[in-house]
């Protein structure tokens, strides 16, 4: 990964000495957000969340994307809130959870924009009913975004999202607005069910919930972003990543019940770390 590289010849112009006390600081701080991370992990508020994890991998994906206590966090469509329950908690009363949801206006798909409309107070609605204590929480609609936030924001992350951006047409206006928000050197992390290399065009243009990790990656460097890290951490080899009627036919939604589909698992997912161009 770019980063560790980075951060590798950083350190070799360090003096022994100096290389040793700062090396000391950041593994003693390392181990106190990952205890801080596993214990949010670990939380009772999650209630069956956890049944997800092995799956999702939230402790490796969140590390992974650099997410630190105290750090503001743009969370890209929370829909259910079962990453809203591990970062709230997570990034304590020094730091700040934002939920955003697309703006319906920008939205050329039928059916879209209702549901965009509908997702904020869905979200308030819900997060009222999970007794969350950490980060205040506010949630916006991106055309509603107040301009002292931009620039304010050290990661964004969209979760199981960018199908549902493409295939609504909604993918400039909010990936603008998310850099907007970032600030310089602000990273965006995405993880999104994958299709193999060689998938067809039509079955990867969103509907089918599947993207070609290249396809997500030139999409998001067009719109201002540099690529600087990649891990298979939610890798699943077992998904075909080819099924009639898309990832929903897999667990957790398990569309048409078939039994050898259930047994591999959740879908096979791309893990991208963007930096702010």
């Amino acid at each position: 990964m770019r980063l560790a590289l980075l951060a590798s010849a950083s350190l070799a112009f360090a003096t022994p000495a100096l290389a040793d006390h700062h090396m000391d600081a950041e593994m003693g701080e390392g181990h106190a957000h990952h205890h801080a991370l596993k214990a949010a992990i670990a939380s009772d508020v999650r209630g069956e969340d956890g049944a997800r994890d092995q799956w999702r991998h939230p402790f490796e994906t969140l590390d992974f994307f650099g997410v630190k206590p105290g750090m503001t966090v743009v969370d890209y469509m929370p829909a259910s809130g079962w990453y809203t329950r591990i970062l709230v908690p997570y990034l304590g009363s020094e730091g700040r959870y934002i939920g955003i949801t697309p703006d319906p206006a920008a939205a050329d798909a039928d059916g879209f924009a209702e549901y965009f409309g509908g997702l904020p107070g869905k979200f308030e609605a819900a997060n009222g009913n999970w007794n969350l204590s950490g980060a205040p929480v506010g949630i916006y609609a991106s055309q509603d975004v107040p301009e002292a936030m931009k620039g304010t924001v050290d990661r964004a992350l969209i979760f199981r999202e960018m199908h549902n951006i493409l295939r609504s047409g909604v993918i400039y206006t909010e990936l603008t607005r998310i850099r907007s928000m970032l600030k310089d050197g602000g990273m965006l992390g995405i993880v999104q069910h994958r299709a193999k290399d060689d998938a067809p065009a039509d079955y990867t243009l969103g509907t089918n919930g599947y993207l070609r990790q290249e396809d997500v990656i030139a999409l998001v460097e067009a719109h201002g972003f540099e690529l600087v890290g990649m891990s298979d951490v939610n890798a699943n080899p077992s998904d075909t990543a080819d099924h009639e009627g898309g990832v929903w036919q897999l667990p957790p939604v398990w569309g048409d019940k078939k039994p050898e589909l259930k047994d591999i698992g959740e879908s096979d997912r791309m893990t991208l770390l963007f930096r702010k161009r």
